[in-house]
């Protein structure tokens, strides 16, 4: 298998990592537990040890996942209908994805006759549901609704994913999810009033996990926005997790820091440094091993796990509304988004 270098620096507090990494499957493995151990951990991400082995660095993961079938330990659905939002801010609507029609909320079409920015938007927590709480108001310091995309102007779509509202299929824990958010992506890209090549995909804590595993499947979003993602899935609770976890095979493939070569559209992951909770070893980790230009690593001082959100949204939103060239423009860099919190 080859063999890709990489070296970094990192500093968080008094200790300072240094990895001279060799990616062999061993290395990469330790790499993504020893760095990720260092973070707070969040009610839903605490590091746990890594599968013992990692792919091959020539594997995309589209490639890997193909034709596996994964092996669900527990048949999940919330079996709840998906409340019908404020008439004029969202519509619900179903779009068709391999697992069925699943529900979504959408912006209504604006009948101004121009073609729209949009941003599909996964939220964290239990993902494969939506609820009220995306459209209601929420405190600056926890506001998980995006709510400064669709206030910009910017066609939002919320998705819901297999077994989650009312919706067929069951729940399979960053596995067929990935599939259910690409479909969302090509109903959305239909839409008469979007610009199919103005399309963008952003989440927050599992959903920041759920669409860098998207970033590694396909190139089809203009950029992708991950939030406070996870290296290795096998850090989350085990209510995020229904299938077999004594597999390793069934890890690797959701687990986004194995896969990071295989992103071939921009894509940006932030985290916040302060703060009780924070997935920012988990981020450390991925940088360590990285080497794809693609992927852009931001850890934001003065920030928390899910303060980063309104703050950093706002900024990604108007961004977003300049960034009207046939290739995109987006650029970030720690010292600009840490002046959204510096006091």
């Amino acid at each position: 298998m080859p063999r890709n270098q990489a070296a970094g620096v990192e500093r968080h507090g008094a200790r300072r990592w240094r990895f001279p990494v060799i990616l062999t499957p061993t290395v990469l493995a330790t790499a993504l537990y020893w760095t990720a151990s260092q973070s707070r951990g969040s009610p839903d991400d605490v590091p746990q040890p890594p599968t013992k082995s990692a792919p091959a660095a020539k594997v995309t993961l589209a490639e890997a996942r193909r034709g596996f079938q994964t092996k669900l330990i527990r048949r999940e659905n919330d079996g709840v209908a998906a409340p019908e939002p404020p008439a004029g801010l969202f519509r619900t609507v179903r779009y068709d994805a391999p697992s069925g029609r699943l529900a979504a909320y959408l912006t209504p079409d604006p009948r101004d006759g121009k073609k729209h920015c949009a941003i599909l938007w996964i939220h964290g927590g239990n993902c494969n549901s939506i609820r009220e709480w995306l459209w209601e108001d929420a405190p600056a310091s926890n506001d998980q609704t995006a709510a400064a995309f669709r206030k910009a102007g910017i066609v939002m779509m919320f998705p819901s994913l297999r077994g989650g509202n009312d919706n067929p299929g069951v729940k399979e824990g960053f596995f067929g999810e990935v599939d259910d958010v690409l479909a969302a992506a090509e109903f959305l890209a239909k839409q008469a009033y979007v610009d199919p090549s103005r399309i963008y995909l952003g989440g927050h804590s599992t959903g920041g996990t759920l669409v860098l595993l998207v970033a590694e499947c396909s190139g089809r979003f203009r950029v992708v926005f991950s939030f406070g993602p996870g290296a290795n899935i096998l850090g989350y609770d085990r209510k995020y997790l229904p299938f077999d976890t004594s597999s390793a095979r069934e890890g690797e493939l959701r687990s986004p820091g194995y896969w990071l070569h295989s992103i071939t559209s921009p894509v940006f992951v932030f985290e916040g440094t302060a703060g009780k909770y924070s997935n920012l070893g988990q981020l450390q980790a991925m940088r360590q091993v990285s080497s794809n230009p693609a992927v852009h690593f931001l850890a934001v001082e003065g920030a928390t796990h899910a303060g980063i959100l309104a703050p950093a949204s706002k900024l990604i939103a108007t961004k977003i509304l300049r960034d009207v060239g046939p290739t995109t423009n987006l650029t970030f860099t720690a010292e600009e988004l840490s002046g959204l919190f510096a006091r």
